[in-house]
């Protein structure tokens, strides 16, 4: 049986801070003098810019965010243990979900490693066992937990209140998904994804870092980070010479009509590559071109920002299918301060010359960093530092997330190892400021190979975007939908059911690893895919349908019920979103919240087995509970970039 206790009083301002305590922790943080709202904080002895403190937008909407059921139980837990182990200021509440709901539904796991410190100092403790004790009689008072047990080398076990786990279902109900927010990490980050190079199309290469950066990002808004996501492409360069060259010479009257006179702009590529590979005269010319761009010459300007225009077009085709939001701050937009930049690490002493280059050495690997080549001119090390510099400096960036494949680690590596010895960043990696490589492995074909057509092409991404939405269109037509929808209906549920695969296949594999590309697994309906979730979402939907009833007016008149086991571990899975959402934004996997959304769907499914809905007793407080899961998987559906299908 559990160990119930009833042991001092919640303090009023642990789980839920009143108006009274967060007005007097603002005033002191204008009154007092050390606050630097863009205050400068020191590693070793250089500055680094940290973010403004953003104002306080509703008090109430403060209020209603007490985040989740994580971060409640680690303030209860914490309240106990500096409680009981004043002098142990550095302790962190440990808390994890039980992986066996018999033992209960949350543990504490800080009785082993904190007897390891105080063991021989504080003679009444003698096993951790003893410890775990003392850490649940010091919990708090709450309504949120049943009952606590000790199990083991001190675990203490965690059984929330059913009572308590119904209202909190059911004021999420009322009061939005939103307000399970988990606590923002920070105030504001970039997300830096996509990043697609000028006159080249989009391919299968670019499908993770977009669709990975975008679910990133998703995440962070979600818990009311202020997300700037850049789009930072490859816009400048001496490859425009090239391009610019071979359209004047091609077109001489390309400003009459600039955009057939690119045309096809793989093939406008390739042409101008092929002439400035065999043409000794003409790449001669191209690097002329150069000069004159970045001198700023109106002809060349004009002709490049043709160029820019023409890619951007196409890039917005695959953005529109796949619901992408970016901002397009390219390598051109942070040239102007790339020598500001190199000027500020010259005055730390970081830039060496070698070899007729300028570099900079970083701690544990012997090749240098090139940010000068020899010929003068900037690359992609000396771009990447003027744009940290900016994002930190400039848009006040707390945490700058770069989604790229797991080949330029060693790169970002580098780069991030300068910044740290510029005192940019903080010699801690997971001290804020804080930059992170988001890596991901490669798209592969059926035989294993890097994902290409028959002609040896790497994939354009708008084709096979297409393609997937077209096969699910064609198995609808099949199914008979095209009798009972309207034409609109059938075109949407395509996208959705098609678009929505593609992501969920690449979403729900580690990042980190290489998957294959196969159409008829991600379009199957049975299993962990997208088809199968979105099916289990509009059954829901049909599921509160036919049961007549009004959905809104429930939530005003009736209550929550988790009393049958199924309809209880629904409920925990429930409640455990948000700190889902938190551990996969934490750790930049989206496949965790993939996982999450399959598991929750398979909870249902075991609920309306053993549960009667509609025409049941518990007809109310069931049709409630499939509201919340529908809730929770949109919410889901919506993180991951997805758009719900409502029926099929």
């Amino acid at each position: 049986m559990p160990t119930y206790f009833r042991r001092r009083p919640l303090p009023p301002n642990l789980l839920l801070p009143s108006f009274s305590s967060l007005q007097n922790s603002l005033k002191f943080l204008l009154i007092s003098p050390t606050f630097q709202p863009t205050g400068i904080l020191r590693t070793a002895s250089r500055p680094f810019s940290v973010a403004k403190l953003q104002s306080v937008s509703s008090m109430a909407e403060v209020m209603e965010r007490v985040g989740s059921v994580k971060q409640q139980l680690q303030r209860l837990f914490g309240e106990a243990l500096r409680d009981k182990f004043p002098d142990e200021l550095d302790i962190v509440p440990i808390i994890t979900p039980c992986k066996d709901l018999r033992h209960g539904d949350y543990q504490c796991n800080n009785a082993m490693s904190l007897f390891a410190k105080i063991k021989g100092r504080v003679p009444e403790f003698k096993k951790p066992q003893a410890v775990g004790q003392a850490i649940m009689d010091s919990l708090p008072d709450s309504e949120m937990i049943r009952g606590c047990t000790i199990a083991g080398p001190g675990y203490v076990n965690v059984t929330l209140s059913t009572e308590w786990m119904a209202k909190r279902i059911h004021k999420m109900l009322i009061d939005g998904v939103e307000t399970w927010a988990p606590e923002p990490p920070v105030q504001r980050a970039i997300a830096d994804f996509s990043s697609p190079n000028i006159a080249k199309e989009m391919h299968v290469g670019h499908l993770r870092s977009t669709i990975i950066g975008d679910t990133l990002a998703r995440m962070l808004e979600f818990q009311n980070v202020e997300v700037l996501r850049r789009n930072h492409v490859g816009d400048w360069g001496t490859q425009f010479g090239m391009l610019i060259e071979y359209l004047f010479e091609e077109n001489p009257n390309w400003e009459a009509a600039p955009t057939e006179a690119i045309g096809d702009l793989q093939g406008f590529y390739k042409e101008s590559k092929k002439k400035f590979d065999a043409d000794s005269d003409f790449k001669e010319r191209a690097q002329k071109a150069v000069v004159s761009l970045q001198g700023g010459e109106e002809k060349y300007r004009k002709a490049w920002a043709q160029i820019c225009e023409t890619s951007r077009r196409e890039f917005d085709k695959v953005y529109l299918r796949l619901g992408i939001k970016l901002e397009e701050k390219g390598e051109s937009f942070y040239n102007p301060y790339i020598p500001k930049a190199l000027e500020l690490l010259s005055k730390e002493n970081l830039i060496e010359e070698s070899e007729g280059a300028r570099v900079i050495y970083v701690g544990g690997i012997t090749r240098p960093l090139i940010v000068v080549k020899k010929d003068g001119g900037y690359n992609y090390a000396s771009t990447d530092l003027a744009a940290l510099w900016y994002r930190l400096n400039e848009e006040k960036a707390e945490w700058i997330i770069y989604v790229t494949d797991v080949g330029q680690r060693e790169h970002f590596e580098m780069f991030f190892a300068a910044a740290r010895q510029a005192g940019w960043l903080p010699a801690e990696e997971d001290k804020y400021p804080k930059v992170s490589h988001v890596g991901f492995g490669l798209v592969l074909g059926e035989d294993g190979k890097r994902f290409r057509t028959r002609a040896t092409e790497v994939v354009k991404l708008v084709d096979l975007l297409d393609e997937a939405k077209n096969r699910c269109k064609a198995a609808l037509i099949e199914r008979g939908k095209a009798e009972k929808w309207t034409g609109e209906e059938l075109e949407q549920t395509a996208e959705a059911i098609g678009y929505g695969a593609v992501k969920y296949a690449d979403l729900k594999n580690n990042r980190l690893t290489n998957y294959t590309f196969n159409f008829d697994q991600m379009l199957n309906d049975k299993g962990n895919t997208a088809v199968y979730l979105l099916y289990a979402h509009a059954r829901i939907c049909s599921i509160i349908r036919r049961s007549g009833r009004d959905v809104e007016e429930l939530k005003k008149v009736g209550t929550v019920d988790l009393a049958h086991p199924d309809e209880r571990v629904l409920g925990l899975h429930l409640l455990q979103f948000p700190e889902v959402v938190e551990e996969a934004c934490t750790n930049m996997l989206p496949n965790i919240l993939c996982e999450y959304l399959y598991n929750l769907s398979e909870d249902f499914t075991k609920f309306y087995t053993n549960c009667q809905v509609v025409g049941s007793p518990q007809e109310i407080s069931r049709l409630l509970l499939c509201e919340a899961t529908a809730v929770v998987m949109r919410k889901c559906f919506f993180l991951l970039g997805i758009t719900p299908v409502y029926k099929i």
